[in-house]
């Protein structure tokens, strides 16, 4: 099973939390982590609203990743889609020509205001694609880092798709993201 083979490395809060566990939730089947002894989950789950559980899972035979999940498992009765979140202020101008940070910060705001509306948090994402108008890597990494650090934060945590494009839709946009999230019933 692929989930066993699974590793997610955070710092347990509660005696509960300091065994590894399975998604069948058995200490006994999870497999030793070496050097990471009480701190490393074979899964990782959170049941942070009632009715929603999500499980992000990091494989141990892929690659490490730079905050994201390779893989997000949710459990949960609806599913919200944002329209892909453009760097626009209320009366849908673009904020920030030429400034991928502004845009950025107009981003998470319309974001995190689309998420609520929803009765969502950042932390219910679990599903992003970033669209950035660049070819160089460092730009790329660096819209990463500032999505990573901005209100919605958290909304990368989950399955996450960072891709540099030729142009998107309005003149002198420099960014856009898609988010889905998981909902409780």
């Amino acid at each position: 099973m692929a989930a066993r083979s699974a590793l997610r490395l955070r710092t347990p809060r509660t005696a509960d939390e300091r065994t590894a566990r399975t998604p069948s939730g058995s200490a006994a089947d999870a497999p030793a982590v070496p050097g990471k002894a009480g701190a490393a989950w074979a899964f990782s789950s959170e049941t942070h609203r009632m009715n929603l559980r999500i499980d992000r899972i990091n494989s141990e035979g892929l690659h490490p990743t730079p905050g994201y999940h390779h893989v997000t498992v949710v459990e949960a009765g609806r599913t919200a889609y944002l329209a892909g979140q453009c760097p626009l202020d209320p009366t849908g101008a673009v904020v920030g020509l030429g400034d991928l940070g502004r845009q950025i910060d107009q981003i998470a705001a319309n974001a995190h205001a689309a998420l609520a509306v929803v009765g969502a948090r950042p932390e219910d994402v679990i599903r992003t694609v970033i669209y950035v108008v660049s070819t160089d890597v460092e730009v790329l990494a660096d819209a990463w880092r500032r999505l990573n650090s901005s209100v919605v934060g958290a909304a990368f945590t989950s399955a996450s798709t960072l891709l540099g494009v030729a142009q998107l839709g309005f003149p002198g946009q420099l960014i856009e993201v898609d988010f889905t999230a998981a909902l409780p019933d």
